[in-house]
This record gives structure tokens, sequence and C-alpha cells, in this order.
């Protein structure tokens, strides 16, 4: 069976970790990009040997000889090209957040359905092994029943101010507790149905970046339990990483703490003092591993085992269902309802 034929459309940072990781990946040969900016197209074709580059992805999408195609633009803009990706007959690999509008969200649950094509949302913390153990030590009802838990996700300000610049266009919810939100709903194993959020536009507004400098809601969950999420990039860029992740679950008969801060290392130097993470994804003897490369390897297998994703455009649903809701209640200031999924999903 010949390597899945890859397609990349977006080339900001996530879409040059995709080239990267496929390229060097014996399953997988990157065939074509695209980016409106020619000057990255031609960058990026050049530095992982890529085929062929476009401005235009339709025109890549109509190419016979690609079998995936990896959509990895900003978190609003997801829904179109993923749309186009599953009508043009290709298996979709969406970054996360699915999208940030349920009504698009539902639209591609109904498009991958029809099109029979696999698509996986690249929640990759699922493939972090303290957190598959967490949901090992759940399921087997080893801390009893959850009652509640709290994660937290917090950025420095490095992030909206110079490593995106769209961070106008989305928040530290949508970012960040996206992540949170599908690990939680996978430990559980319950769905999210009401949430109530607070939050603050102070600092980034200030700097001309009309955004929420900081996110917190409480979210219930169909079992009864609740948790708290919190996401913030406005932390100085004196803290030693990043972003600060942490996650706390509260069980009848025990409790599970994850601390992503330091990931077992820390390092100094002459001119900073830092906690390097590894654990998502590091070069070890000269190829990516980690949980994101997993990930995407993953993907893989489903395409040429004709198996289910491990991350599913239904639970990208409902990710976005939940973060809509989030969004809803910080406007409305009132608790908001949590849309189930339509009848027929």
């Amino acid at each position: 069976m010949h390597p899945v034929r890859i397609g990349i459309i977006g080339l900001g940072t996530m879409g040059v970790e995709y080239a990267k990781i496929y390229s060097a990946h014996p399953l997988a040969k990157v065939v074509a990009v695209s980016s409106r900016r020619p000057e990255r197209v031609r960058e990026i074709c050049a530095r992982y040997k890529v085929p062929e580059g476009y401005d235009d992805y339709q025109r890549m999408l109509d190419r016979p000889d690609i079998d995936a195609v990896v959509v990895a633009t900003p978190d609003n803009s997801h829904f179109v090209p993923a749309r186009d990706v599953l009508i043009s007959g290709k298996h979709a690999l969406i970054e996360k957040p699915l999208t940030t509008n349920l009504s698009e969200a539902d639209e591609l649950v109904r498009i991958s359905r029809r099109s029979g094509k696999k698509v996986q949302v690249a929640f990759n913390h699922r493939w972090l092994s303290p957190y598959h153990q967490t949901k090992v030590t759940i399921q087997d009802g080893r801390i009893g029943s959850v009652l509640a838990g709290y994660a937290r996700k917090n950025d420095t300000i490095w992030v909206p101010t110079e490593n995106i610049k769209w961070a106008k266009d989305t928040t530290p919810a949508w970012f960040l507790s996206s992540h949170d939100i599908d690990l939680m709903r996978w430990f559980l194993n319950s769905e999210p149905t009401e949430v109530r959020a607070l939050g603050r536009k102070e600092l980034l507004k200030s700097k001309g970046i009309d955004t929420y400098d900081i996110i917190q809601a409480q979210v219930k969950f169909a079992s009864g339990a609740f948790v708290t999420f919190e996401s913030a990039w406005v932390y100085p860029n004196t803290f030693p990483s990043i972003v600060d992740s942490f996650l706390a679950i509260v069980g009848t008969a025990g409790h599970v703490h994850l601390d992503r801060k330091r990931e077992s290392m820390e390092m100094s130097t002459d001119s900073s003092f830092q906690y390097p993470k590894v654990f998502l994804n590091a070069n070890v003897f000269g190829r990516m591993r980690g949980a994101f490369p997993a990930c995407l390897e993953d993907f893989l297998f489903a395409i040429r085992e004709n198996t289910e994703p491990r991350v599913t455009v239904f639970d990208g649903r409902q990710v976005t269902a939940t973060l809509e809701a989030i969004h809803r209640s910080l406007e409305s200031h009132q608790t908001e309802t949590i849309a189930p999924p339509a009848q027929e999903d």
C-alpha cells in the first residue's frame, strides 16, 4: 500500500508542524501545500521538499493524487476549507477547534457522514501518556465517581501579541480551553449540559487587541459532575514556560492532578530560566516524537485500516457546542444551556 498522500491548507505555526512531521513519516507523503502567501508556499516547499504549492487551495483539492488534507488555518476559518475537503472526496484532519460556530460544526458532521470520509480533530492531548493513564484510572473506577474538576491553561502574553496575528478573531477559551473541554468529556464519559461564564477584557484591549484576557467557565455535565475551565493569555513573558497547564479531578474515592508546567524538566542559562515543553513534540534521534506526532500517525492508521479516528468530528462538535455556550454566557451574564446534537447526529 502506498503512503497516505497528504495536502496541507494553511502554513502558519501549526501548518508548518504538520509539514515537518508528515514529510518525515514513512507512512505519509506530503504532495502539496497551500497558503494565501506565495512566498510562504515557496519557503515550505523548499524546506520540506514538497513537490507542489498553491496560493488557492481549491486547485490543490482538484488533484486526484491526494488522499487526505490537513486544515491548519486560524481558529475561526476552519469550516469552509474543511467542507471543501470533504466535498472533494478526501479525508480531513482539522486543527482544533473544529469550528467556532455550532451550525458550521453540525454541517461538517452531516457532510462527513454523507461522504463516508475520515475526519479527525487534532485534540492531540489525548495522546499524552499521563492523560491516557488518567482516562484508564477513571474508567476503572479507581477514584470512584467523579464529583468535580478544574482545568487551567494560561499562556504568556507573547502568544496573542506576537505569536499569532489573529488573536482579535478568537479568545483564550477557543484557543486553549478547547483542549481541556475535550479531555474532560473523554475522562468523564459524559456530555456537558449547561455553563456559566465570566471574563475580563482589559490588558489586551488596551493594546488594540479586542479579545478576552481571561475567561472562567463552570460547566455542568450530565453525570452531575461540574468542571471549572480557566483560560488566559496575559501572563508576563518572564513566566518560565509559554503555557501554564494544570488539571485536577476529584472523585468519591480519590483524585488526580496533572501538572504540565514543568514536564519533569527545568533548565537555566545565562539568559533565562525555563521549563522546556517536550512531551507534545520533540526531536529524538532525528525524528519528531511525542503526543502530537502520535496523533498525526493515528490519523494515517485510521485511513489505512479503515477504522474510526480517535477524536471524531462528533467530538469536535461537542467541544464547539460547549464553547459557543460559554461565549453566550459571557454576553448574557446568565447560565446557558449547551445545545445537544440533533437527533440524527
